[in-house]
């Protein structure tokens, strides 16, 4: 396989906007899958909550729909070579990866808001070791940075298990977000390329 670090031009207009949130150059299998699973996971959730009779008010139901759209896409945005690519280019560094993962702590108060019994302290736990995984995953040399992640993402899945309180319904949330930044954003990976391209 071909490892490619350079990055094609930018398409114009609404599609640059598309490649600046999964990475110009995105092969047509990459497109697929960031196209057809996200839309599925949320549709996954909203028709188990008729099924199972979560009794999810329609605010409830939108949330929980675009969280789920949001971490699939993301599972799968971030760990595609044509991501890493773009996520791990020259000039992105400790800064603009933490901000990213900032980001997620709007993702963690709303389901705290709107599907558990409102904490701080859980939403300052649960995102304080997001932060601090990341930020060590971030500090580790290279060549072992992708054990280091890993093990965090063992230590979350266990905290999210038999630590932090689960949104009832939603207990796939802290695995999968762990997993979205963790794993599949904050790990650089050669970005390897098909022969045909």
């Amino acid at each position: 396989m071909r490892i490619d670090w350079e990055l094609p031009e930018f398409r114009s207009g609404f599609y640059g906007i598309i490649d600046k949130l999964i990475g110009p150059g995105a092969t047509p299998a990459e497109k697929k899958l960031q196209l057809y699973i996200p839309p599925l996971a949320g549709l996954f959730v909203v028709v188990q909550n008729y099924i199972s009779q979560f009794d999810w008010s329609i605010t409830q139901q939108l949330i929980a729909f675009l969280i789920a759209f949001d971490i699939a896409g993301g599972v799968i945005t971030n760990s595609t070579s044509s991501a890493k690519r773009w996520f791990h280019r020259e000039g992105q560094g400790f800064k603009e990866h933490m901000s990213f993962v900032l980001l997620h702590f709007s993702q963690i108060a709303l389901v705290n808001i709107f599907f558990m019994k409102f904490s701080l302290i859980w939403i300052g736990a649960v995102g304080g070791f997001l932060l601090l995984a990341c930020a060590l995953i971030l500090q580790t040399p290279l060549y072992l940075r992708r054990t280091v992640a890993l093990m965090f993402y063992a230590i979350s899945v266990l905290l999210s298990l038999y630590v932090f309180a689960s949104p009832v319904h939603l207990e796939w949330f802290l695995p999968l977000l762990y997993l979205k930044l963790l794993v599949s954003h904050i790990l650089r990976e050669e970005p390897y390329r098909p022969d045909n391209e």
